[in-house]
């Protein structure tokens, strides 16, 4: 009688969920209150049971204590070690029962089978209130919803930076490894990276998908012509927050930075200049050794930059990159263009 009186302890006035202690009934609560008294110190995470922090934790430290007796493989929940379990049993067994009516594909968990469904039904049981975003796991949704919250739990232990994916930190994690897995046939250039090695090879590709309607620049990545066509508008989307210093691509704000931080510079053992990359210390010390490594095929002229070269050899192609939007006259130079647009200007005044 006595145990039979606990069930009537404890009742919940809004569902009816009936529990047999006080302590259960406060927890259960907090789903309709909403209350969160649980808030992770890393992240920010906050959560209505103990229990739950407990396991959202170990997204931070990567423990793994459910271990599968089977297979050695381990888990953050017990309830993936569970559905893991289920799955050993139907592998071993040679049990699979669920299969698909539209397509026979067959499936040992009823649950992956009613998710494999929604291929043929286009049904989206999960959506962004926010977006309309619409999915078919709850986990791709909460992963969704960090580009709204802005969350990004997990970090990087060597140079702190956060990400919104797991996979996202795995992958940036090879950047710090010393090893270079990845190596070009065609011209010995090394990455850390697979997807860096793929977007390199296009370099070396014979046909070039985008080309500049202005110049006639060519190139294989949409996202080098993206920022090339920055030269032709102007634009400068990178802005220093300590002097306002304005940029046309992410790298060089960086290398810039280093001016105000005083990182990684490299200064010059002769006139005692800071530069915020090596090659460009390299570049500046021709200066001193007066070595002039590009030479003009047409002219005989020398100079001691591929840039100042490509430069010079407008004189003799009459290619005039730099038009005036106002009266169309073109030059060779931007500096050219800076300085006839004062013409313009002086007018309007």
């Amino acid at each position: 009688m006595k145990k039979h009186m606990r069930k009537h302890a404890g009742k919940c006035w809004v569902c009816g969920y009936e529990c047999n202690q006080s302590c259960n009934l406060k927890k259960h609560m907090r789903i309709h209150t909403g209350e969160k008294p649980y808030k992770c110190e890393v992240c920010g995470f906050e959560c209505n049971q103990g229990g739950s922090l407990k396991s959202h934790m170990r997204i931070h430290t990567g423990e793994k204590p459910y271990k599968c007796e089977v297979c050695g493989y381990a888990f953050k929940g017990s309830n993936a070690l569970k559905s893991h379990l289920e799955r050993h049993i139907r592998i071993h067994t040679g049990e699979r029962e669920y299969k698909c009516g539209v397509c026979g594909y067959v499936y040992n968990h009823s649950s992956a089978l009613k998710r494999h469904m929604r291929i043929h039904t286009g049904e989206t049981e999960y959506k962004c209130e926010l977006c309309g975003y619409a999915c078919n796991r709850s986990y791709t949704l909460k992963t969704h919803m960090r580009t709204h919250t802005g969350e990004k739990p997990y970090k990087c232990e060597v140079c702190g930076f956060t990400f919104k994916q797991s996979c996202h930190m795995k992958t940036h994690m090879k950047t710090h490894a010393e090893e270079r897995l990845y190596k070009c046939e065609v011209c010995g250039y090394t990455c850390k990276l697979s997807g860096n090695l793929k977007t390199h090879m296009m370099i070396h590709a014979e046909e070039r998908l985008y080309k500049c309607g202005v110049c006639g620049y060519e190139c294989n990545l949409s996202s080098h012509m993206k920022t090339h066509m920055r030269i032709h508008t102007g634009e400068k989307p990178y802005k220093c927050e300590v002097c306002g210093n304005t940029f046309n691509q992410s790298g060089h704000l960086k290398g810039h930075m280093r001016i105000h931080t005083g990182e990684g510079l490299s200064n010059c053992v002769v006139c005692g200049k800071a530069f915020t990359h090596s090659s460009h210390l390299k570049r500046h010390m021709r200066i001193h050794t007066e070595e002039r490594k590009f030479k003009c095929d047409v002219c005989g002229f020398a100079c001691n930059g591929s840039n100042n070269l490509k430069t010079h050899m407008r004189i003799h192609t009459g290619e005039r990159l730099y038009k005036c939007e106002v009266c169309g006259y073109a030059f060779n130079h931007k500096r050219s263009l800076k300085r006839h647009m004062r013409i313009h200007a002086d007018n309007r005044q």
